[in-house]
């Protein structure tokens, strides 16, 4: 008989931009699960990836088989997929489920519409990689930030009117226009203010944005002297932009974009041209199987300015329209949805509270991956021969239409799970 339920071995990337060593919960979850895994207090751990990406593979891991990779697996159970998965996606998990620990922002960027992602493949496949979309969802472990949307008209003019260097960088003809639009009623009026104001910042000289983004440092260490408060400059974001990539206009963004800060438990949804960047914090992120990112700033990989300036929605939104609204629901125990406008991907949480002996993760028509980020028990299941045990780190694999009963032995402290699957149940 075939097991339908097991545990899988994930990878870590250990890009620059990670946390370091044991501040880093992508380790930490990593060497609470692999007893043979060692952190190195040296090295960044930023990603855990849970599987079927080509570029870091799940391991499945079954007590008396040999480890195989997980889309091996799934290719030799295709229904374990759950039907409409297995005919809409060819055999393939739609959705990349991960850790991530951000210490250092990672780029000003946007993933294309599927339709775009075509275009692109087609035209630089060098360059974009696969012709998929990329829409993306962070759900925060800890406090997180990020950068997410255009602020709102008004904002934007505002820092325009009371930062001398914004302006120089942008320029004057096209600081103006963007004041004067804020002023109007007409929607796609500002929404060419906008663009014509971020793509002149974004082609602006280097010598320009060094020069300005000098002056703009040294305001807001003299301000932070004196004891004033940052925020009207947006000071401390800024001061750390230009410190992980000193003179880049990429600085200047956190002008443009809202500035998102999620408790635990909250979440961001990432759509196609919506421009945004992670600052700081550990969160879960889902997305759609690509790689296709295209990027404007803040980073030292390709730079596509072109591309990202015509793509992006310059539409302005309030920074509470930036939070995706998870949908609380109760079972067994209490726990929030998590689902975007795309057929990819759907997130679940569950928070279980201490003191409870077992919930139930109900069958549902598509595969899934769970990881445990806090707590400990026992995940059984009908194809199981015996439970699976549980702790911090933990990610198992649920085929579709199979039921797991989870116990928490004693008292236990609870249990923080996530689980993803496709999104269009």
């Amino acid at each position: 008989m075939s097991c339908y339920v097991f545990k899988l071995r994930c990878g870590v990337q250990e890009y620059d931009w990670g946390k370091i060593g044991l501040n880093s919960e992508v380790a930490s979850l990593k060497a609470g699960a692999d007893p043979d895994f060692r952190i190195d207090p040296t090295k960044t751990y930023a990603e855990l990836w849970m599987g079927t990406h080509p570029n870091c593979p799940s391991m499945v891991v079954i007590p008396g088989q040999e480890e195989k990779p997980l889309i091996d697996w799934v290719n030799e159970h295709p229904d374990s997929l759950g039907s409409e998965v297995k005919d809409y996606y060819k055999g393939s998990l739609p959705f990349l489920f991960k850790v991530l620990s951000v210490r250092t922002s990672l780029s000003i960027q946007a993933h294309p519409n599927k339709v775009h992602a075509e275009m692109l493949h087609k035209s630089r496949p060098d360059l974009y990689k696969d012709p998929n979309h990329k829409p993306e969802m962070a759900i925060a472990l800890t406090p997180f930030l990020g950068l997410c949307g255009f602020r709102p008209i008004k904002e934007v003019a505002r820092f325009m009117e009371q930062i001398e260097e914004l302006r120089n960088a942008v320029g004057q003809k096209h600081a103006i226009k963007l004041i004067t639009a804020s002023r109007s009623i007409d929607p796609p009026l500002q929404r060419e203010a906008m663009k014509d104001c971020f793509s002149a910042l974004m082609e602006s000289h280097k010598d320009t944005v060094k020069n300005e983004l000098k002056s703009l440092v040294q305001r807001v260490h003299d301000t932070k002297n004196r004891g004033d408060d940052l925020k009207p400059l947006e000071g401390d974001i800024m001061l750390k932009l230009n410190k992980e990539f000193p003179d880049d206009a990429g600085a200047f963004c956190v002008y443009f974009l809202n500035v998102v800060r999620l408790e635990p438990g909250e979440a961001m949804f990432l759509e196609a041209n919506l421009p945004h960047a992670y600052l700081s914090g550990d969160c879960m992120e889902c997305m759609a199987c690509s790689d296709n990112v295209v990027r404007a700033g803040l980073t030292h990989k390709y730079i596509d300015k072109h591309t990202l300036v015509e793509m992006l929605d310059y539409t302005g939104r309030p920074v509470n329209r930036t939070k995706f609204q998870g949908i609380q629901d109760k079972q067994d125990v209490p726990f929030t949805i998590f689902r975007p406008p795309v057929p990819d991907f759907g997130v679940s949480r569950y928070e279980v509270p201490s003191g409870t002996p077992e919930f139930k993760l109900p069958s549902i028509n598509s595969a899934s991956i769970c990881i445990v980020i806090n707590g400990s028990g026992n995940a059984s299941n009908s194809t199981l021969g015996a439970p699976l045990n549980l702790c911090r780190g933990s990610v198992f694999f649920v085929a579709a239409q199979q039921e797991v009963n989870v116990s928490i032995p004693g008292q236990g402290e609870g249990m923080l799970l996530f689980r993803a699957y496709a999104g269009f149940l």
